[in-house]
């Protein structure tokens, strides 16, 4: 489960602090934009999570289906139609395009990999039914926590971005300006 843990120091307990986005209109535009960089990297962080999760649902629930059919084909020689089952299907719930790269690839991998540590996911198929499903409940109690952090991110970024918005519309920000730091390097 992710834990928010107040006054903590890791991002995703700065950024889902109730303060967060305490006062906005008081702080700089450059730190407006900041909090919300800051915010979007935690929301593309735990999107490449939530991913990874999926892949390894993906790949239980193909399992169990292959079982529940008396299929003769492995997960293994089936792996690319199961995982891009979800790539080419529609698109559900609040994705968004991601400009930035995950920041934690490798502390991702090592906790998805500690959620089930006992299940070798190249050889489900000897998996006992028994292990199959607890591993799925594992990885989609995951996923369901991770989702919902994930949601809760996207809504301090939606809001940070509502106030950036809110300054150019009201002409308390000015485009001239941006450009003009962006040239200069700031």
């Amino acid at each position: 489960m992710i834990e928010v843990r107040p006054g903590g120091r890791r991002r995703i307990d700065r950024v889902l602090a109730p303060d967060y986005v305490d006062d906005l209109e008081q702080r700089g535009l450059n730190e407006v934009r900041e909090l919300r960089d800051e915010a979007a990297q935690e929301e593309t962080d735990l999107s490449y999570l939530r991913r990874m999760l999926h892949a390894r649902i993906d790949i239980l629930r193909a399992e169990r289906r292959r079982r529940a059919e008396n299929g003769s084909a492995s997960v293994v020689e089936e792996l690319v139609g199961i995982l891009s089952d979800n790539v080419v299907g529609p698109a559900s719930g609040s994705g968004r395009y991601q400009t930035r790269e995950p920041s934690r690839v490798q502390a991702h991998r090592r906790h998805v990999e500690a959620l089930v540590s006992d299940v070798d996911l190249s050889d489900v198929m000897s998996l006992s039914a028994e292990k199959l499903e607890a591993a799925l409940r594992v990885f989609e109690t995951e996923e369901e926590s991770v989702s919902t952090r994930r949601k809760q991110v996207q809504t301090v970024v939606d809001r940070l971005n509502e106030e950036i918005a809110r300054r150019y519309r009201e002409g308390v920000a000015s485009v001239d300006e941006l450009l003009a730091a962006e040239r200069d390097g700031q």
